[in-house]
């Protein structure tokens, strides 16, 4: 059994390889049960959460998995981390041969987890932003931040990105990584002058007070939601709902677990036929991204194990051929 480390992830994968290998993920499916979702009470401080995603790839009608896999990813999110200079999301991901059983790869969840997010991300960015966008706003700047700022560089021509955090020298740290890189980065001090000028706004946060004002989204905005995974969780106010096309990674997975989904359906600011589509059906070409140059359209991730086995699979097929 391989044993994939965070550099050996980054080595194996690219970003625009990763958002086709995730098109085509969504095109094909996957077995994917809702995740588990389960409370961890820590006297104290801040409760934790353990996440728990499986998924695993058809079987053929002959009863073998023609090359297939099983794979399940077992992740903590710990809010008191980020006060000892952790990460909130921690994580592992182990690949199974899909006939056997048999432990193929244990690879780093935290970065598959970063990757995966980011490029789904972008595979809904490669349908709802304008082919046009060029200024790229990433609100918050945890350890997901330059991976969502990469990823919706390798689909939409960006040529500004900037990167607000409430506190300033975290939103500074990232913009000079990125830099580093040659990507045009730099730190933004006020949210609201910076929503009303972004052509595409992606928000890894994990705040219960929505952040992304919909009233000041100038026409044609796409909005990527990406941190809350909790029904408590809000990035967006209603006024970004009800202003936007509404998408989503999946309708089970969003509409029971993401609260930019599931507070405007309780309180009927979104109806459940207004969801246009997730990425399955934007990925078979069943329902159609942007119409206009100046709707906007909004996208809500809560994460989909049928994106952690399209990554791992990949990981591990490039591990495997870097070692031969």
């Amino acid at each position: 059994m391989l044993t994939i480390s965070a550099a050996e992830v980054d080595h194996a994968l690219t970003f625009s390889g990763l958002v086709e290998t995730l098109r085509a993920a969504f095109r094909d499916g996957a077995v994917q049960p809702v995740r588990h979702h389960h409370t961890v009470e820590r006297p104290g401080g801040a409760a934790s959460t353990l996440l728990l995603m499986p998924a695993w790839t058809d079987f053929n009608a002959a009863g073998t998995s023609a090359g297939g896999h099983i794979g399940v990813k077992i992740v903590t999110v710990s809010p008191d981390n980020n006060a000892l200079g952790k990460p909130a999301v921690m994580g592992l991901y182990l690949l199974l041969d899909g006939a056997t059983g048999e432990p193929e790869a244990m690879i780093d969840g935290q970065r598959l987890t970063q990757w995966r997010t980011a490029c789904a991300s972008a595979l809904a960015a490669s349908y709802l932003a304008r082919e046009d966008a060029s200024r790229l706003l990433v609100v918050g700047a945890g350890a997901l931040s330059p991976f969502l700022a990469k990823a919706h560089s390798a689909v939409r021509p960006i040529k500004a990105i900037r990167i607000w955090n409430r506190t300033p020298a975290n939103a500074e740290k990232v913009a000079a990584q990125l830099r580093a890189e040659g990507l045009a980065a730099s730190a933004a001090s006020d949210l609201d002058a910076e929503l009303g000028q972004a052509d595409i706004v992606s928000s890894a946060t994990i705040t219960t007070a929505p952040l992304i004002r919909g009233a000041l989204l100038r026409p044609g905005t796409h909005v990527d939601l990406v941190g809350g995974f909790t029904p408590d969780m809000r990035e967006s106010d209603d006024d970004a709902i009800a202003r936007a096309r509404v998408y989503v990674d999946t309708r089970a997975g969003a509409t029971k677990e993401a609260g930019d989904i599931v507070q405007p359906l309780a309180s009927g600011v979104l109806k459940p036929e207004a969801i246009v589509a997730d990425l399955h059906e934007l990925a078979r070409g069943e329902k159609k991204g942007r119409q206009s140059p100046d709707e906007i359209t909004l996208f809500k991730s809560v994460g989909a194990a049928l994106e952690d086995l399209a990554a791992g699979i990949a990981v591990y097929k490039g591990s495997r051929a870097v070692g031969q």
